[in-house]
Parts: C-alpha cells; structure tokens; sequence
C-alpha cells in the first residue's frame, strides 16, 4: 500500500494489549479503524480514547467462538465503510493447563478463538479484501515454532495458524491480496502479566514494536510481501 490514509482496517482482540498498539498505530497513520473485542466495554474505551488523541476509530463486540457475531461485525464494516483493507487477527487466548486435566470443552474454545476465528474472518472478509488489493495479518506465536509442556491446545492453534497463513497467502496471492504471519515473542500484555505475575520482565518486549512492524508490512511495495516475520524481544526465553 502506497499510503494507509483512508484505508479501512479491523483489529480482533483489541481492547487491550498488542490489539491496542496496533489499533493506535494505525490510527496515528490516518487509517479508519474498527476495533472488535469480547470485552466490549473494554474496547470502546479504548476506541474513545484513540479518538481523544485524534484517531478514527470504533469499538465494536465480537466474540469469535460465535459465527453470528463474526457475521455482524462483517456486516456492519460493509455497511458503515464500504468495505475492508486491513484484517488483523490478532485475538488470542490460553489455558495452562497438563493436556490430561483441560476439558474438551476449554480445548474447543481456544481453538475455536486462535485458529478457526482467524479462518472464519479471513472468509467472510476475503471477497472485499480481493476487490480492494488488501492484506490479511495473522498474529502467530513463537508457540507455533517449538513447544513446551502445560499449552497443548495454544500450541496446536498457533501452528495451525501458521500452517492456514501459508496455505492462504498461496491462493490469495493471484487476487493481490498479501497474507502474513507475525510471530512476536513474549510481550508486556495482560495475555502473559496477568497469569504469570513473576514473570521476569526483562526477558519481554513492548508491544508498540510488534505494532510498529505491522505498520511496516502494510507500507511495503504492491509487488513485495514478506509472509512470515518473526519479532522477538532480545532475551526470549522461547528461541531459539
């Protein structure tokens, strides 16, 4: 993309934390931005103050694990905006837990939010994004580069999440729509601060670097894409 200005973009999972990064930065570059969280009170908050600091911006609820609700967030972007530029599926969620002890029912769920939201949005979404040359960015982690133990269903999402970007971006590609994976490192988000109260923040990144990446995969050339990109923070305990 030539210029951000005026492009629609939607950001899942953004009430807080990288969503919100990526939603300021975004705004910052006189983008038109939808903000959609399960925590609805949350998001519009924070869309109102991004508008405090000048930006165009909306919250609005979604809740992934519930296709009417994907549905009518599709439904309002085309109906409010015309259509859509930038899809970042960046919701995300975990349980830590041995796989002997999770219940089907929390495996499901966080499937249902990590792999199969991005795969249903990216859908509902791809006819717009093809009329337009636009750009599908899929927030991996480095769980979908290695594991480790007490994750079996967050790992199995996020390399399934790889595993649909690659495949994606191969189709996508012949319409000029770009299809990335970003795969940052551990971050200071409530996504790790909040269930892991003594984890050693040295080790962490911000999240407005993650954001600022992305703002740098939307500004490369027509003809260039870069499908995967990972961002870690200097000292990431997880790679190599």
């Amino acid at each position: 993309m030539d210029t951000l200005k005026d492009k629609v973009a939607f950001v899942t999972g953004a009430a807080g934390g990288l969503g919100a990064a990526i939603g300021d930065i975004l705004a910052r570059s006189d983008m038109q931005v939808v903000l959609g969280d399960i925590q609805e009170r949350h998001v519009k908050q924070t869309a109102s103050r991004l508008r405090e600091d000048g930006g165009r911006v909306e919250g609005i609820p979604l809740d992934l694990t519930k296709d009417e609700s994907c549905r009518n967030a599709c439904r309002h972007i085309m109906d409010t905006y015309g259509g859509l530029d930038v899809l970042i599926n960046n919701a995300g969620t975990d349980t830590t837990a041995p796989f002997t002890e999770i219940p089907m029912d929390e495996f499901d769920r966080i499937m249902n939010v990590n792999l199969r939201g991005p795969i249903l949005m990216s859908k509902l979404f791809l006819s717009t994004l093809s009329d337009r040359k636009g750009y599908i960015i899929n927030i991996g982690s480095t769980a979908s580069t290695r594991a480790w133990p007490n994750a079996t269903a967050y790992h199995a999402s996020k390399w399934g999440l790889v595993g649909f970007t690659r495949a994606l971006y191969t189709e996508t590609r012949q319409n000029g729509v770009k299809v990335t994976c970003v795969i940052p490192g551990g971050m200071k988000t409530p996504h790790l601060l909040d269930r892991f109260p003594d984890i050693d923040l040295t080790k962490l990144q911000d999240a407005e670097p993650v954001a600022d990446v992305i703002k740098f995969l939307l500004q490369l050339p027509e003809q260039t894409i870069i499908p995967e990109l990972m961002v870690l923070p200097l000292l990431e305990t997880s790679w190599p």
